[in-house]
């Protein structure tokens, strides 16, 4: 055997000597750490099916809380609702309570569904949705013509940059034109139409509206303040002769 071959198998026998070593030292380490990266994976993938599996399950059981209303059980209809917010997951819960509100709007029951919109209103956790109930509250109050009612709900909704803003002055102008503020409503309604944004469909509905307010008489304000200075000018000329001396009769 060479000196070579010696000096290979000597240095050969050191680094195994070595390795041996060191994985005696980290080999538990290496081992933690891939056994801790299958378990996030595992856990990972079983909440994940876990998810799936009860967002199915809720979907299930949505869909057929939405049978029993459309077939005329809303009492049905209610107690499997109330299921889904008790036991469902993701959006469910939340689709379910407006479902609720709904149902009980279309029985009649106004008060307690604009209770149940605001309930939302405070404690969903999505901003549009919180928008989207207290808008569905404040048509349910048109009816009543209470304007500070609904304003108190929408009124913070009518700003130029809110999207939901046109809905909710749809809903004042309608309280409006309830209470017999005629012009008032006309004014919200054409605030609507000049919004370069209002959509189609909305823009139809107000369209009648102003034209039927402006069947019962109407006047925007702009119509209001050119018809004030036609008035003091007519009201002038009557004035003035009021103060004019009378003619002395003629002595011929």
């Amino acid at each position: 055997m060479s000196e070579d071959t010696i000096i290979r198998e000597v240095d050969e026998e050191l680094r195994g000597d070595r390795m041996r070593a060191l994985w005696r030292r980290f080999g538990p380490f290496v081992i933690g750490g891939a056994v801790a990266i299958v378990l996030v994976v595992a856990v990972n993938e079983g909440w994940t099916w876990w998810q799936t599996s009860n967002a199915a399950r809720s979907s299930d059981q949505f869909y057929a809380a939405l049978e029993l209303a459309e077939a005329g059980d809303t009492e049905g209809a209610q107690a499997a609702l109330n299921d889904v917010v008790a036991d469902g997951s993701g959006g469910y819960p939340v689709l379910a309570r407006f479902r609720q509100a709904s149902l009980l709007a279309a029985d009649g029951k106004t008060a307690e569904a604009v209770a149940a919109y605001d309930a939302l209103s405070t404690e969903v956790t999505n901003a549009r949705l919180r928008e989207m109930a207290l808008v569905l509250a404040a048509y349910l109050l048109v009816d009543g013509g209470d304007v500070a009612a609904v304003q108190q709900r929408v009124g913070g909704l009518n700003t130029p940059d809110n999207t939901m803003r046109n809905a909710a002055r749809e809903a004042i102008g309608l309280t409006q034109y309830k209470a017999g503020d005629l012009d008032a409503a006309l004014a919200t309604f054409q605030e609507v139409l000049a919004d370069p944004l209002v959509g189609r469909e909305l823009a139809g509905r107000v369209e009648i509206y102003v034209a039927q307010l402006a069947a019962l008489g109407a006047a925007s304000a702009d119509e209001a303040a050119a018809e004030t200075p036609a008035a003091d000018e007519a009201e002038a000329p009557a004035e003035a002769a009021d103060e004019m001396p009378a003619a002395e009769p003629s002595g011929n």
